[in-house]
């Protein structure tokens, strides 16, 4: 795994975005040694996410976040979370700036 890899990039530029808690712990499960931990996060993220978009607390946003967790250990899906990470990306910076 290559830290130039373009999901890396990508996932960086989201994770600055994150609260602080947050962008610690995405830091930490991004890590090589965290597959253990990444794997089940991953699934709750996606699961919590899908959920999400009927409760005010959880939201959508977690899927994406869930997906490129898995992205991380499953090569075949960094290419599309690549793209939407790119995409959420651009359009975060669109309202930012």
């Amino acid at each position: 795994m290559r830290r130039n890899d373009a999901l890396h990039r990508e996932l960086d530029r989201l994770q600055a975005r994150l609260p602080y808690r947050a962008r610690r712990l995405l830091h930490r499960a991004r890590r090589p040694s965290s597959v253990w931990v990444r794997l089940p996060a991953a699934m709750a993220l996606i699961v919590s996410g899908i959920v999400g978009t009927f409760l005010p607390i959880l939201g959508f946003w977690m899927v994406p976040l869930g997906l490129a967790l898995l992205a991380i250990d499953l090569p075949f899906l960094r290419p599309p979370l690549t793209r939407i990470l790119a995409f959420i990306n651009r359009k975060l910076s669109a309202q930012a700036g």
